[in-house]
């Protein structure tokens, strides 16, 4: 191989330096989006006016790295059983250090409490007092759970009476993906209130249990009961089921899939969470049955 020349060795090297520039900022860029806090957003506001992009403007105010994922803004109003099954369903995928703050406050102004909680798998949680955390704190357990009541965690000197979500909720998650002191929020709470919610009951003549969601826009209806406790009953995929919901009583084909049946057919299958559902192959089953939860079912033991 012969000798570079004296500019050929120079623009060899700046090559050279250049290729080492790039590669060290791609290793400072990916570091540096490794290490941005995560921030996972729930609320029932819906996404009709400003009230999101308020709250996300007053995080990103406080912690400007921060990546705020939204779970969802279109929780059913009020609802705080649909909060606790999507924070149920949706934190297995979210590493220790996630923060996610949640707003599905109807007593918002009153005596409940906003709290911090931190669960056995690193994760926290910001929300108010009223039972959004009952499912996650069965499954993973909570290392404590504080109020919020440190005035510097908050925002505005005159605190909306309607608007916790902007004035505490928001700041709050904002200062735990800044890399603040939890412990510093305010006061312990000894025990978090707590949903009613009831587990399926298997009986020698079937299971007891209770439709209590739809899935989304397509009116699936969703039970408590696991497809571990259906399959108790005998059940096969092709088989026919007979249920009764409320005081109506149906029968449906057992399948694992949508197409498993003739487009516009009622089924019963398990769910991506494990779960008895019932649906319409390309159809509303909540619309087609007029059904809406929380309803009763029971499921009838497969005949000998």
């Amino acid at each position: 191989m012969g000798k570079l020349s004296s500019t050929s060795r120079r623009s060899f090297i700046a090559f050279v330096v250049l290729a080492l520039a790039a590669a060290a900022s791609a290793q400072t860029e990916t570091a540096a989006q490794a290490s941005r806090p995560t921030i996972v957003f729930m609320t029932d506001f819906g996404t009709v006016d400003d009230a999101v992009p308020i709250c996300k403007g007053v995080m990103l105010g406080i912690a400007p790295t921060a990546r705020i994922v939204d779970l969802t803004h279109q929780v059913t109003p009020f609802n705080i059983r649909d909060g606790a099954r999507f924070l149920y369903g949706t934190t297995p995928y979210y590493p220790a250090g996630t923060i996610f703050v949640v707003v599905i406050d109807p007593t918002v102004g009153s005596s409940r409490k906003a709290v911090i909680v931190k669960s056995k798998r690193g994760q926290y949680f910001v929300l108010p007092d009223n039972g959004l955390m009952t499912l996650v704190e069965q499954r993973d357990g909570i290392v404590g759970a504080r109020e919020i009541t440190n005035s510097s965690w908050m925002i505005g000197s005159a605190l909306s009476s309607t608007f916790h979500g902007r004035d505490i909720f928001s700041p709050a998650g904002a200062h735990l993906a800044r890399g603040d002191d939890w412990t510093q929020v305010g006061p312990v709470v000894p025990q978090l209130v707590r949903l009613n919610i009831e587990a399926a009951k298997i009986e020698d003549r079937g299971i007891a249990g209770e439709i209590f969601a739809t899935d989304g826009p397509f009116g699936n209806l969703i039970t408590n009961i696991s497809g571990d406790e259906f399959r108790q009953l005998g059940y096969a995929p092709g088989d026919s089921v007979h249920v009764t919901i409320g005081q109506i009583d149906k029968t449906f084909p057992f399948v694992k899939t949508f197409a498993d049946v003739p487009v516009g057919q009622p089924l019963m299958y398990i769910d991506s969470r494990g779960r008895v559902g019932l649906a319409v192959n390309q159809g509303n089953f909540s619309k087609t049955f007029n059904m809406l939860p929380p309803l009763p079912i029971f499921v009838a033991r497969k005949p000998k």
